[in-house]
């Protein structure tokens, strides 16, 4: 029914499955991470402010009473500013039962906001801001060519949070392989702990035909970690993060066992039960991941 407003695949944050997904940028505009083919085949392009509002008038019969709007792709906060904040404004004043508006936000993108773009979004109704922290090991960052440093991702974390954006962060298990397990999941649990953010995600790494990473594990540059191996990244990132109060999330599809709960007063139970899980020897078939 609405083929001519979204283009290629349409990917969302987990907590996003209930919300309104509109397209304000195609693709991404980095696109280089070596373990991502998301976005292959999308050249990047930010949609016009008039596109978009043609876009969200298409929708709007079929989604009056809508509550919570992702704009997509990879890091709609690329627009220009006072194009998104319009996009925003118009979205709180068409659908009246509005709560919330959220979006993806590479590191890069957030950095060349200033605090005063940044808390004129807020003002026009972002509400939280999702980035894609991957690993707070420098070695692992730049293997994957993320394109940001560990203290771009905290300096990033800082400014969302100054605006006063919720701010959510997501890592990925098994990112270093093996060979950088340790150091991802220590280092991780560093960066997110400088953070401190609102929410915080795990997911397990998976592979797509096709991702550049493949080259490696084929070269056995890298080897894949095991499913101990995994919970084992967890349970140092849990242990380690030093945080106010975050809502923490390793329940995706993608991971092995399903851990949640609140940082810090929940790390007890969380560790306790990757402890059991890992004793146990209690994980999702390989072949129910993602599913």
């Amino acid at each position: 029914m609405f083929h001519d407003i979204y283009e290629g695949n349409i990917f969302r944050p987990p907590s996003e499955a209930r919300s309104l997904i509109l397209q304000a940028t195609i693709g991404c505009s980095w696109n280089r991470c070596t373990f991502c083919t998301a976005f292959d085949g999308k050249k990047f392009r930010a949609k016009t402010l008039e596109d978009i509002i043609k876009d969200v008038d298409k929708v709007y019969p079929f989604y009056k009473d809508i509550r919570k709007i992702f704009l997509a792709d990879a890091n709609a906060l690329c627009m220009e500013t006072e194009d998104l904040a319009s996009t925003l404004e118009y979205l709180y004043s068409r659908f009246k039962d509005l709560g919330r508006v959220t979006l993806y936000g590479g590191p890069i993108d957030i950095q060349r906001k200033s605090l005063d773009e940044l808390k004129r979004l807020k003002e026009a109704g972002l509400q939280m801001i999702y980035m894609g922290l991957e690993s707070g090991s420098a070695e692992v960052l730049k293997k994957v060519r993320k394109g940001a440093t560990p203290d771009m991702m905290i300096e990033a974390g800082k400014k969302v949070k100054a605006a006063g954006i919720k701010f959510s962060v997501m890592v990925i298990l098994g990112l270093g392989g093996q060979e950088l397990s340790e150091v991802h999941a220590r280092e991780s649990a560093k960066v997110l702990s400088a953070m401190d953010p609102d929410y915080a995600a795990a997911l397990t790494l998976l592979l797509e035909p096709g991702a550049e990473i493949l080259k490696e594990i084929e070269e056995g540059k890298m080897t894949l970690i095991s499913p101990e191996q995994s919970l084992k990244e967890i349970r140092t990132i849990i242990e380690g993060m030093d945080v106010t109060n975050c809502v923490f999330r390793s329940n995706h599809p993608s991971n092995y066992v399903p851990i949640k709960g609140n940082l810090p007063e929940d790390r007890a139970k969380m560790l306790s039960e990757i402890d059991e899980a890992l004793r146990n020897s209690d994980f999702r078939p390989e072949g129910w991941r993602a599913l």
